[in-house]
């Protein structure tokens, strides 16, 4: 297993930690994370650790990629588990988010279902020997969606403190951009989708 490899496996392995984090019942295992008052703001430590883990996760999901194409390291092992660690960072989380009521149920929804849209598209074009390549609007929802998720676990600050929900805000951008890269993506390959 090449470098590049290696570091998608550590995001997986920081993504089930923070999933662990976030839905595990501690307080019936008598485990209880502290909570801090910063200026009227309540933040949990659970949180806390949760959004440092993914700060890292976020990371290697930009270092894998950057290193597998500069060494010349890409491999088909490599582009398997990348996909798959890029979802389980992503959807999981939002899911968990929305449960605990620190975001709105659409923005999972919105996000996962595009996920699955633009992995139909992809499906249908490698069934046909074709590669789909990726487009800037996903790249840019990606990065926005990353820096949304983490002022979540960092309950919105320092922006909460003037009251403005950054946040949400770049959540919610994130969603435009999903939808509107998979209708990009479906644009880019109609003619292959609906190919005989």
């Amino acid at each position: 297993m090449n470098l590049p490899n290696k570091i998608t496996v550590a995001r997986l392995g920081l993504t089930v930690i923070i999933i662990l984090l976030l839905c595990l019942p501690f307080s019936a295992f008598g485990i209880h994370f502290p909570k801090y008052d910063i200026n009227g703001v309540v933040v949990e430590l659970q949180y806390l650790i949760s959004g440092v883990l993914f700060i890292i996760a976020s990371l290697t999901d930009f270092l894998d990629g950057h290193i597998a194409r500069k060494y010349n390291m890409v491999t088909d092992t490599g582009k398997i588990l990348d996909a798959i660690a890029d979802k389980v960072l992503v959807s999981p989380i939002l899911i968990l988010l929305a449960t605990n009521g620190f975001i709105p149920v659409i923005i999972p929804v919105i996000y996962i279902t595009r996920d699955i849209v633009v992995d139909a598209i992809k499906m249908q074009a490698a069934s046909k020997g074709k590669v789909v390549a990726a487009i800037k609007s996903g790249k840019y929802k990606t990065a926005t969606m990353m820096v949304g998720t983490t002022l979540v676990f960092f309950y919105n600050i320092p922006f909460e403190f003037i009251n403005i929900r950054v946040d949400l805000f770049l959540l919610f951008v994130a969603c435009i951009l999903a939808i509107v890269s998979a209708i990009e993506y479906y644009h880019l390959n109609k003619n292959l989708i609906f190919e005989k």
